[in-house]
């Protein structure tokens, strides 16, 4: 284990700190286990769920600033929003389809909804009673979230003032009578019902709509004056309805807020035209069905009712009553005020200590083989977006391939691309057009690259392309050479900041030939006769290939040799690599699972999972890298790659998995490994119940993302130190002679 991972302590389970799962294993174990038992599977949705009430911890953990448990809170709340639109939303379309097929776990579509409801609830609480505890602790701090009563006759004054020719404009009120239908409600939007009359002798009861303009540059929370006080926009609304409603009588106001599915995916095969049929899925999901109503605390029984009736929900079931602020993903304004003092320190990337050099990258390379890159540790720009950077201006490259999923607003990433054809390069690009919530804007960048006579293609039909794949063919002193860089994590300079990514630089032939492999069935869908040597790509390689692995371990043990599998990954969910592993726990092959999310496997259960453990890492970064290691007889193996093990990725995507092979680069695998497997600050430890309870240390520790910027800054200085030494002595006897 690395020397720098914090001393072992304890796993403490107080009662805040136990994130149930309602799924407990039975005490009773046979003596013979049936691997095929739906009670060895946790659910997929409900152990999603417990990931989420994880990073809620993080908003109540009071060792984190004040100002980070604020954004923690907003995560966890716009998390939840998607957990609905992408995961119930599927749920309830096969409950109106009537489908009735269990899980591998055993749970019919109603019986999970009805499950991820209760668990919905329990976090819906949580999160009202600390946005309560949140809000006094920022009021101690200096700031104050308040409610339009809470402000003086002043500060009403000026910001009715600021509400009135900044915001009013956009306010556009819509009745709700036999003339006017009900208006249509847009996904997560925050919504005024308003019930008035025309006069106080009017007996005749209208309704209206009023849409809170949130976007767009209009802020959820208004500032007041230059004082850190914020009143919530609906708030000013709310007492400021005269302006909308002159002379009338308001009767009650208040508040809702849909949330809608997002699964409106159609059918590929069908379609003569993939960017059309991704255009008008996006169209559709504007208006699909919705599958959850939030209202405010102390709405009328008879308006309840109301919107239930005219959304097409089950009053009972769908609608969620809120004791304090809706869309709590807004509180993310407040994470943006300018004091440092109440956030952790901002980390700035460093320069991997191999590419902190003058040399051309592609030299770098071709003399170390490969470079191992650990981001948001080590920069982002200062590797891949350098690396795609001299590849378009280098005379010597002749073509660039590379895949998109998700990239950033301003992207580095495809400007580098169209200077590439600029300067005559051939430039092909794999545009995922069907990355959830991204769609519209890889539509845009597809656009914008075929206008530079890129070619664009959008990957297999029926498949989605989630690679992360960037190819430069490039005439070195011998001949062409393949460089390449393989990743982890999208291409995007902003989640490359947030998100714990590796990826790996090579100039390995057999991994060009792969890659060159891989990208012509991209660009055509054609497989038969397709050959690779070291890559594992899915849906074709991989899932096979893991599970030969895992049954090589159990050949190991079986001929009395150590078994060790080590993974890290954001889900473990597919039935086969799950059952898989436990053959292999069972027959005595050592697990180590750090997983970040979902997890069927069940760990510490007696004669089955004696020999493996399930733990989650929660920080400030997002863990998204994939690593997975096999003792092999101790001929260890390392991989890398885009896939976590889910039934989609092995199954329904395009997925790489490369080895890493370099004996240094697979020192800083072992490192990343064993400094979360030692984290005793920000693991949480799965136990057979499935429950997780948080590890807490004897004495101080530090997380694991801690552990790895001090290294990375540790190594940067050193290179930087070495560096300085080299120059001056060559400095020096140049002076010499």
């Amino acid at each position: 284990m690395s020397s720098e991972a914090s001393s072992p302590g304890t796993v403490d389970a107080p009662e805040r700190q136990s994130i149930p799962t309602p799924q407990p294993m039975p005490l009773a174990i046979p003596a013979e286990i049936d691997l095929d038992s739906p009670e060895l599977l946790l659910n997929r949705e409900l152990t999603w769920l417990a990931f989420n009430r994880r990073v809620l911890h993080e908003a109540e953990d009071e060792r984190n600033p004040l100002l980070e448990r604020v954004k923690f809170l907003a995560i966890a709340n716009g998390t939840l929003d998607e957990f609905v639109m992408k995961r119930l939303g599927g749920l309830k379309q096969q409950v109106a389809a009537g489908v009735q097929t269990v899980t591998p776990d055993g749970r019919t579509p109603r019986q999970q909804i009805a499950e991820c409801y209760a668990v919905m609830r329990g976090l819906k609480e949580r999160s009202q009673k600390l946005l309560g505890e949140l809000r006094a602790a920022l009021l101690e701090a200096g700031i104050k979230l308040c409610t339009w009563s809470d402000l003086s006759t002043d500060q009403q004054a000026h910001l009715r003032d600021h509400y009135l020719h900044n915001v009013f404009p956009l306010v556009t009120p819509q009745a709700m009578d036999p003339a006017h239908p009900f208006p249509f409600v847009s996904n997560l939007s925050l919504n005024i019902l308003v019930t008035l009359r025309r006069s106080d002798s009017d007996p005749d009861s209208l309704r209206a709509r009023v849409k809170v303009p949130v976007g767009g540059g209009i802020p959820r929370l208004l500032r007041v004056g230059t004082e850190q006080v914020f009143v919530p926009l609906e708030d000013v609304m709310a007492a400021n309805l005269d302006l909308l409603f002159p002379g009338m009588i308001i009767d009650n106001v208040e508040l809702f807020r849909v949330t809608r599915n997002a699964n409106t995916e159609k059918d590929e095969e069908q379609a003569d035209d993939l960017l059309a049929l991704i255009e008008t899925e996006l169209r559709e999901r504007r208006f699909a069905p919705i599958v959850r109503l939030t209202v405010a605390e102390g709405m009328t029984p008879l308006t309840r009712g109301f919107l239930a009736a005219e959304l097409g929900l089950d009053e009972d079931e769908d609608v969620f009553e809120i004791d304090g602020m809706l869309g709590l993903a807004d509180l993310m304004e407040l994470f943006k005020i300018d004091l440092p003092e109440l956030k952790t320190p901002m980390h700035h990337p460093v320069d991997h200590p191999d590419l902190k050099t003058d040399r051309n990258l592609f030299h770098v390379i071709r003399d170390r083989r490969s470079v191992l890159v650990h981001h948001p540790y080590q920069s982002f720009a200062t590797s891949v977006e350098s690396f795609l950077e001299e590849a378009a201006n280098d005379p010597k490259v002749r073509a660039i391939k590379a895949t998109i999923y998700r990239t950033a607003e301003e992207s580095k990433i495809v400007r580098h691309l169209e200077q590439a054809a600029r300067n005559g390069k051939q430039v092909a690009v794999v545009v995922e057009l069907k990355a959830r919530f991204d769609e519209q804007a890889n539509i845009r960048w597809a656009n914008r690259l075929e206008a530079v006579g890129i070619h664009v293609t959008y990957g297999v039909v029926g498949l989605k392309t989630h690679c992360k794949v960037i190819l430069v063919v490039r005439q070195d002193y011998d001949g062409l050479r393949r460089y390449a860089h393989l990743g982890t994590g999208n291409y995007h300079s902003g989640t490359a900041r947030l998100y714990s990514d590796v990826g790996l630089f090579t100039c390995d032939p057999q991994i060009g030939h792969d890659l060159t492999e891989l990208f012509n069935y991209l660009t055509t869908g054609y497989t038969p006769g397709r050959d690779y040597h070291k890559l594992l790509p899915a849906p074709k390689v991989l899932k096979r290939a893991m599970l030969s692995k895992i049954e090589r371990e159990i050949g190991h043990v079986e001929a009395g040799r150590r078994g060790l599998i080590r993974m890290k990954m954001n889900a473990l969910e597919d039935v086969d690599v799950t059952r898989a592993l436990y053959r292999a726990s069972k027959a005595g092959v050592e697990l180590e699972l750090i997983v970040r999310d979902t997890c069927r496997l069940r760990p510490g259960i007696p004669g089955l999972t004696d020999k493996a453990k399930v733990i989650s890492i929660v920080g400030r970064f997002l863990e998204h890298a994939r690593i997975y290691y096999f003792l092999n007889g101790g001929d260890e193996e390392y991989y890398i790659g885009s896939a976590d093990l889910m039934q989609r990725n092995l199954e329904s995507r395009v997925e790489t998995v490369v080895p890493v092979e370099d004996p240094a680069a697979q020192d800083e695998l072992g490192a990343i490994l064993d400094v979360q497997a030692e984290d005793y600050r920000s693991a949480w430890e799965m136990r057979p119940d499935g429950t997780y309870h948080r590890r807490v240390a004897e004495g101080e520790a530090q997380s694991c993302q801690e552990i790895f910027i001090k290294r990375a800054e540790n190594q940067h200085r050193s290179a930087t130190r070495l560096r300085n030494r080299r120059t001056k002595s060559l400095e020096t006897r140049n002076y010499r002679r």
